[in-house]
């Protein structure tokens, strides 16, 4: 068994910020990547930021240069720094983590059960 446990969600004003972290734990043998995605309603889940195991980062470009992902030490929990946010970043965010449970396993998706996220006045 694998659980993503999210944290950090809430109500914030637009330009405030805000900080989500996403600890992974139990039958974990390897992560390849962890990441963030986000769905306003309506609309299809998107990818936010993902990193790999190696620290490579990859942003969607709706949120450069205002969101941070970090990794802890353990690369079992990652951080999402969000700053001047906007009313577009209203969302549910759910962190995502791909990783093998067993040295010979298929790297799979495994997802958190998701933060409310919401930026208004």
């Amino acid at each position: 068994q694998v659980q993503l446990v999210e944290s950090g969600g809430g109500l914030v004003q637009p330009g405030g910020s805000l900080r989500l972290s996403c600890a992974a734990s139990g039958n974990i043998f390897s992560i390849n990547a962890m990441g963030w995605y986000r769905q306003a309603p309506g609309k299809q889940r998107e990818l936010v930021v993902g990193i790999t195991s190696g620290g490579d980062t990859n942003y969607a470009d709706s949120v450069k240069g205002r969101f941070t992902i970090s990794s802890g030490s353990a690369k079992t929990t990652v951080y999402l720094q969000m700053n001047s946010l906007k009313p577009e970043d209203t969302a549910v965010y759910y962190c995502n983590a791909n990783l093998r449970t067993r040295w010979n396993a298929v790297p799979r998706d495994y997802w958190g059960q998701g933060t409310q996220v919401t930026v208004s006045s």
